[in-house]
C-alpha cells in the first residue's frame, strides 16, 4: 500500500512542470502596473481596495518595461496586468491573456508630441532632421501610433530623424524640457498628469501636433487563473464610482471601467502588421 502511494506522488510531481505556480486560495494575488512614477505609498489606497473586493491579499508590483509585465504574465508571477495596446496583442498571441475591462477613454486614446516652447516645430514635417524621442519601445502611445503618424505626414523615423528611446513617457517629457532632443511622443494622459504635478513646466515644454483616436490600454488576466477570480477582479474595477472611490480612481487616472474584448483591437493589430511591431 505504501509503494502504491508513493508511486501516485511521485507521478503527480512529474506531471506538474517545475517552478508552474499553483492558484491557490491562500496564495496573494499580484498585480502588474507600469506606474509612471507613483510611489508605493500612492499606490496604497488601491492595493486596500482590491484585497478587500479579492477577499485575499493583493499585491501590486512595478515593472520598469510592458516587457517585463508580459514575461511575469507568462511565468505566472503576476495574475493580472495593465498593458497597452502592441504589448496586448502580442502577449494574447503567444500567451493567451485574456483582456477584462478597461477606461472608456482608452477606446478614444491619444498621443501627443511635444517641443520646446521655442521651437520652431509646429507640424510633424518640421520633424525633419531633428533629434526626437519616442518612449519605451513596446509602448503603443510613444512608439507604434507615434512611428504611425510620423509615416502618414510623410516623415520616415529611421531615415528623417534622429531618434532614440527615452524608456518612459516621463523620461521623454524631462528630455525635451531639458532640450536634450528637439522633440518627443508621449501619452496625452501622462502629459496632462506630469503637468498638473508639477512634474513638467508648461511654459517650457509645449505640444504641437495630436494624433488620431484609437485603442489602447486594457486590463488582462493570465490565461489560467480561475474564471471566478477573472469576474472577480473585474466586478471590482467596474464598480468603482466617481466620488466613493475618488483616491483609487485617482491612483489609475480613471473615472470609471468598461468591459473590454479582442474585436476592438482589429484595426491597431493591422497597423502593427504593416510597421513590423508584431
Amino acid at each position: 500500500m505504501f509503494k502504491c502511494l508513493l508511486s501516485a506522488a511521485v507521478l503527480v510531481a512529474i506531471c506538474i512542470p517545475a517552478g508552474a505556480p499553483l492558484y491557490g486560495a491562500d496564495r496573494p494575488i499580484t498585480l502588474g502596473l507600469v506606474m509612471d512614477d507613483a510611489t508605493r505609498g500612492e499606490r496604497e489606497p488601491l492595493r486596500d481596495y482590491l484585497t478587500k473586493a479579492m477577499g485575499r491579499q493583493v499585491n501590486l508590483a512595478a515593472p520598469d518595461t510592458y516587457r517585463e509585465t508580459v514575461a511575469h504574465l507568462a511565468d505566472g508571477s503576476y495574475d493580472f496586468a495593465c498593458l497597452g495596446a502592441l504589448m496586448y496583442m502580442r502577449a494574447h498571441a503567444e500567451y493567451g491573456v485574456i483582456p477584462l475591462v478597461r477606461r472608456p477613454i482608452d477606446l478614444h486614446y491619444r498621443s501627443v508630441f511635444i517641443t520646446g516652447v521655442g521651437s520652431s516645430i509646429y507640424s510633424l514635417r518640421d520633424l525633419q532632421g531633428k533629434q526626437f524621442a519616442f518612449g519605451d519601445i513596446d509602448s503603443t502611445s510613444a512608439h507604434l501610433v507615434a512611428y504611425h503618424e510620423l509615416m502618414q505626414a510623410g516623415i520616415n523615423p529611421d531615415t528623417d530623424l534622429k531618434f532614440r528611446y527615452s524608456g518612459s513617457h516621463p523620461a521623454t517629457a524631462a528630455m525635451v524640457e531639458n532640450g536634450v532632443v528637439d522633440a518627443g511622443a508621449i501619452d496625452e494622459t501622462v502629459f496632462n498628469l506630469l503637468i498638473s504635478n508639477g512634474k513638467l513646466d508648461r511654459k517650457r515644454v509645449r505640444v504641437f501636433y495630436t494624433s488620431r483616436p484609437y485603442v489602447d490600454y486594457v486590463y488582462v488576466a493570465r490565461k489560467d487563473v480561475p474564471e471566478a477570480e477573472r469576474e472577480r477582479f473585474a466586478r471590482a474595477l467596474l464598480a468603482l464610482t466617481e466620488g466613493k472611490d475618488q483616491p483609487v480612481l485617482k491612483i489609475l487616472r480613471a473615472t470609471q471601467f468598461v468591459p473590454a474584448n479582442n474585436q476592438e483591437y482589429a484595426l491597431m493589430r493591422q497597423m502593427a502588421h504593416e510597421l513590423k511591431m508584431f
